[in-house]
């Protein structure tokens, strides 16, 4: 039961993570619509205010991704033949092939054009897959990079109380940004979409865990005390 409930634990890391980088390419894709495609559009107005409340859901996002990656690395898995790197590396490689070869989009901006095609989603969902089985295990990429990320949680725990105030306000927007596109949804059913749908739902995840990473003060347990005498 030990063993099954570290998995259990490791694929709740893992699902934050993905969950984090898919509101940050929700939030890049309706931005590039806003700025590239579709100028002057306004999203779910009137109960969105301001467009640039996706900037500050994808930085509550990238705030998530280090606690939630820190989740799993203080678990002992172990591995299977290979670091979980290694397939991160290897999900990337094949999502990168698939969408070169077999959808319509390109790989560099796979994230900026509003196409809804199932290969093009499936191809996103591969990269984003990759990305965080990438993230996981990124320190054991190698020594420097082990090292490089060290020095990072050293003067993130330094700055924490300024973290920690981000993480809660980006995190009040997120949830914010939910609110706005549920009730959007409900005055105008066709903007109930699988695309908004996701979006909800990934928001309202994030919001949610900022809150709960700021209730738990997990940016003051960023490093361990030896990290901290140092």
């Amino acid at each position: 039961m030990s063993r099954a409930w570290i998995i259990c634990r490791k694929i709740f890391s893992l699902t934050l993570i993905f969950n984090a980088l898919l509101t940050i390419a929700c939030a890049v894709n309706i931005l590039s619509s806003i700025y590239w495609i579709y100028p002057g559009w306004k999203p779910f107005s009137p109960y969105l205010f301001d467009s640039t409340v996706f900037w500050v859901v994808s930085a509550a996002a990238a705030l998530n991704i280090f606690p939630s990656a820190l989740l799993g690395r203080k678990l002992h898995t172990g591995r299977f033949l290979f670091h979980h790197y290694f397939y991160g590396i290897l999900v990337l490689i094949v999502a990168a092939s698939y969408i070169t070869l077999f959808t319509s989009a390109s790989l560099v901006t796979i994230f900026l054009v509003n196409n809804t095609a199932v290969s093009v989603n499936a191809g996103r969902f591969l990269l984003l897959g990759g990305l965080t089985l990438l993230l996981d295990d990124l320190p054991d990429v190698s020594k420097h990079i082990e090292a490089m990320l060290n020095r990072i949680k050293t003067g993130a725990f330094r700055i924490r109380k300024l973290i920690t105030a981000a993480q809660i306000i980006t995190g009040i927007f997120a949830l914010y940004l939910f609110t706005a596109v549920c009730a959007a949804m409900i005055q105008v059913p066709e903007w109930i979409t699988l695309a908004n749908l996701i979006l909800v739902v990934s928001t309202l995840i994030t919001g949610v865990t900022s809150v709960i990473f700021v209730k738990r003060k997990t940016w003051d347990n960023i490093v361990d005390n030896q990290e901290n005498k140092q």
